[in-house]
């Protein structure tokens, strides 16, 4: 009953038309025309249900059906933890299952050869939603492309080496398989997304957090070469030295830890447990394991190698957002402190860096730089070094207008600032979401003149691969000799790269410069 309101909530009071039938993969599907004149196709799958034997495998072909396919409500998301009422980002409950490999499409009526938005969530390899209401294609689809949310397995059940998955793998790795799931998503796109009006040359891949650092890694892997034209990454990477790929041996080893700690003597007894166990292991596991199949080095190697997809690439990050915070710093002496504690041989050079700061706001700029800073300015440098397509670049630095007296239950409004994700809603004009249970937001002027802004260089970008808007006009190519990016905020403008060349003390461990013509270690 409580899906069945919410999905009223968003689709409108009356009762939506139908979209015409569409032949795709596995049968017909039937949409519905929403009240603003989008049509969209909810729950279409895209592979087959991962369940009993295929937990842990290759995402499948589709399985046909009869008849006519009504895709009007969404599937339910990947088997994950729920999120609570009183979180920042709720959403709504929504069904868990392991028969998720679905995706959404929302298109413009009429709509022919436009370009095409694919969206892959974000929530740390671990949770996320393809009908989460702050990543509704609606919007945008009414901005003139079409827009494609996609599942994929999350958690140790989309995540998971073993070696007797690598035994049975048939390529000698094992792992990554909702990376898979994204690139069998991107396969059906490409298959079928001409149906429903969009262009298959020109899809553009866009993530935040999990998601981003999907789409670097998607840009990287030789199984995803061909499926998309354009890339769009916000607030995370595979590059700057934080995340992964592990080495084989290493994930196998996480994979027999968690087998003892679910206490199945085998793989074939791991498949026959419910799956919310299997979710429910707190054993160490890496999510991005180097497969020699979706992955096969780091992302430097693939990028040196010029092997990664050569496409354009629309990278940044929120001002106040970090991977690795600071306590509390509120004085020179604690930002000192805490420098040294984390950069001991290095710390009066970044002191000097950072000079003439806030301590509070030099500490935010530095855990920041270190971390998601070092993940988009490293992607960007990379594509611009061993790549022809441009890298485009941008910081937000908008701090929401909260409801007076607002609480949550994991976000200080009086703290977070432009925090992680905080700049989702302006990008993919669903700012109201945020509203949809409860005020937590009173929107100003300023915020539709920042979604204007945002939501029109995403659309220019996925049309034409050079995001451009009405404030800061066409923005700048990256160019290490005169580093730029765009300032989404309350005033809105192209400046020079805040702390670019400071970054370079923030790697951990320190790196020396590399030789000419050296490949980058791992």
């Amino acid at each position: 009953m409580i899906r069945r309101l919410i999905g009223t909530l968003l689709l409108g009071l009356a009762a939506p038309a139908t979209a015409a039938p569409v032949a795709v993969d596995g049968g017909m599907v039937e949409g519905i025309e929403l009240p603003s004149g989008v049509s969209a196709w909810l729950g279409v799958p895209f592979a087959a249900p991962p369940l009993r034997d295929l937990r842990w495998k290759q995402p499948q072909p589709v399985r046909p059906w009869n008849g006519t396919l009504h895709a009007d409500r969404f599937a339910p998301e990947c088997l994950q933890p729920l999120r609570g009422s009183m979180q920042n980002h709720y959403f709504g409950n929504e069904a868990t299952s392991e028969d998720c490999l679905y995706l959404n499409v929302w298109a413009p009526k009429g709509a022919a050869r436009a370009p095409v938005v694919v969206w892959i969530y974000g929530g740390g390899f671990n949770i996320g939603s393809a009908a989460m209401a702050n990543y509704s294609g609606e919007p945008l689809a009414k901005d003139g492309v079409v827009r494609v949310n996609i599942a994929y397995r999350v958690g140790a059940l989309g995540f998971l080496a073993h070696p007797e998955l690598t035994a049975e793998s048939g390529y000698g790795g094992s792992g990554n398989y909702g990376l898979m799931d994204q690139i069998a998503a991107l396969e059906w796109v490409k298959r079928n997304i001409a149906k429903f009006g969009g262009d298959p040359e020109n899809v553009t891949i866009v993530g935040q957090s999990a998601g981003a650092m999907s789409v670097s890694l998607l840009q990287a892997s030789p199984l995803a070469l061909g499926l998309f034209a354009k890339a769009v990454a916000m607030s995370g990477s595979g590059f700057g030295g934080m995340l992964g790929p592990v080495p084989l041996d290493k994930a196998e080893a996480q994979g027999r830890a968690l087998q003892a700690e679910v206490g199945a003597t085998s793989l074939a007894e791991m498949r026959t447990m419910p799956g919310d166990r299997i979710a429910a292991a707190t054993t160490r596991r890496d999510p991005i394991v180097n497969d020699g199949h979706v992955i096969t080095g780091t992302l430097d190697e693939a990028f040196v190698n010029r092997a990664q997809s050569d496409v354009p690439v629309l990278v940044g990050y929120t001002r106040d957002e970090s991977f690795r915070p600071f306590p509390t710093v509120r004085t020179a002496g604690d930002l000192e402190a805490a420098v040294r504690g984390r950069y001991p041989d290095r710390a009066d050079a970044i002191l000097k860096a950072y000079a003439g700061k806030d301590p509070a706001r030099a500490a935010a700029d530095i855990a920041r730089d270190g971390t998601v800073g070092l993940q988009m300015a490293d992607w960007a440098a990379a594509q611009h070094r061993h790549g022809k397509a441009p890298a485009y670049a941008f910081i937000f630095t908008r701090r929401q207008p909260y409801a007076p007296g607002i609480t949550f239950s994991d976000h200080d409004p009086a703290t977070v600032g432009a925090y992680h994700t905080g700049d989702v809603p302006y990008w993919l004009r669903t700012r109201e979401a945020l509203n949809l249970f409860r005020q937590t937001r009173v929107w100003e002027p300023v915020d539709q003149v920042i979604e204007d802004e945002m939501a029109a260089a995403l659309v220019a970008f996925a049309m034409t691969g050079q995001p451009r808007s009405n404030l800061a006009g066409r923005w700048p190519a990256f160019d290490p000799a005169k580093p730029r990016l765009v300032w989404l905020g309350e005033k809105t403008q192209v400046i020079a790269w805040p702390n670019l060349v400071a970054m370079n003390l923030l790697r951990t461990p320190l790196l020396e410069p590399r030789a000419a013509g050296t490949k980058p270690r791992d």
